[in-house]
């Protein structure tokens, strides 16, 4: 994750000359890999904001295609509608990470356009306001003392970056992953669900849906997995490192198309996104979104993939997760 994490800082610089926004059609869609209520969710509404502010900006329709943890969506954009010219397609970090594990089959990085990175985002770990563990150590001590008594929550499945984040965890305290239990669920909306029924009792997910439902009177955020605190709702909310636990996981948000699009109109959305990121307004947005600056497109964003992608792999392996 090293390499990741400074392909990241090196993109938060990132900088495009403003221009007026190219022609988009009068309705595009956007596609929500998962079910309402997660981060790809907030994915698709922050294009969708961002878009609306501009001059003559087209509507941006959303549509949920939840299922495989992003695989039905992939595999239906990539086949059956791989050239619908506007259409997007929200993705993550997990989704890079599938793709490093041969879990979208033999679909690889180059088989679809990659538009847009809108932000970054970071890993988090939460419980119920009433849980008994108040912080990080508390939740460690209760997985040395009986991993099967704790029930976490997760998007994917086996190998999804939630399930990774909590791996990691567990190793760094002398527990063995592959006793940890698991329930896969379908978004981080489904997460905060589960938990707040008390179905499961600890949630692995990621810092800009807990924004989405953080209350203190319902949901206690342990540890933010990033380098540093950050500002906002969560600012008081320390990172795993200060709690003696070297976890980070950065997490890249963003958009691609189908493989079949025509250069001038994936230009033309590669265009459109480059004048939206450069204006003022959208800083605001990002963050209201939960997110972190983290700009890339186009070509460059591509490049960033690949490697992405390959780190991912090398991680993955090391926990024997590559088919």
């Amino acid at each position: 994750m090293k390499t990741l994490r400074i392909l990241i800082a090196a993109a938060m610089v990132n900088s495009l000359a403003a221009a007026a926004i190219p022609a988009i059609a009068a309705d595009a869609e956007c596609v929500v890999p998962s079910k309402p209520g997660g981060a790809m969710d907030i994915t698709c509404k922050l294009a969708q904001k961002a878009l609306q502010a501009r001059p003559n900006a087209p509507k941006l329709k959303l549509s949920y295609m939840p299922g495989g943890i992003g695989a039905v969506a992939w595999h239906t954009m990539e086949s059956q509608r791989r050239a619908e010219p506007d259409t997007l397609v929200a993705f993550s970090g997990g989704s890079l990470l599938n793709l490093a594990q041969g879990k979208f089959g033999k679909a690889t990085a180059n088989d679809v356009r990659w538009v847009a990175a809108l932000g970054a985002d970071y890993g988090m770990i939460a419980v119920r306001a009433d849980s008994p563990y108040h912080k990080l150590g508390d939740l460690v001590d209760a997985l040395k003392s009986d991993p099967a008594k704790v029930l976490i929550g997760m998007s994917g499945t086996i190998g999804s970056q939630d399930w990774i984040k909590m791996a990691l965890l567990a190793r760094q305290a002398g527990v063995d992953p592959r006793q940890l239990r698991f329930v896969a669920l379908e978004g981080g909306g489904e997460e905060f669900t589960a938990m707040q029924a008390d179905y499961v009792q600890v949630i692995s997910g990621d810092t800009s849906e807990a924004t989405l439902y953080v209350d203190p009177r319902k949901i206690r955020v342990l540890a933010v997995l990033a380098d540093h605190r950050l500002p906002g709702v969560l600012s008081k909310v320390p990172t795993a490192r200060e709690q003696g636990y070297d976890v980070v996981w950065p997490i890249i948000r963003g958009l691609w198309m189908g493989p079949g699009v025509s250069d001038a109109d994936y230009r033309r959305w590669v265009q459109a996104f480059e004048h939206i990121e450069t204006d003022p307004g959208f800083a605001k947005m990002r963050a209201e979104a939960g997110l972190h600056p983290f700009s890339l497109t186009g070509d460059a964003l591509s490049n960033y993939i690949k490697q992405a992608v390959a780190d991912y792999n090398r991680q993955a392996r090391q926990f024997n997760l590559v088919r």
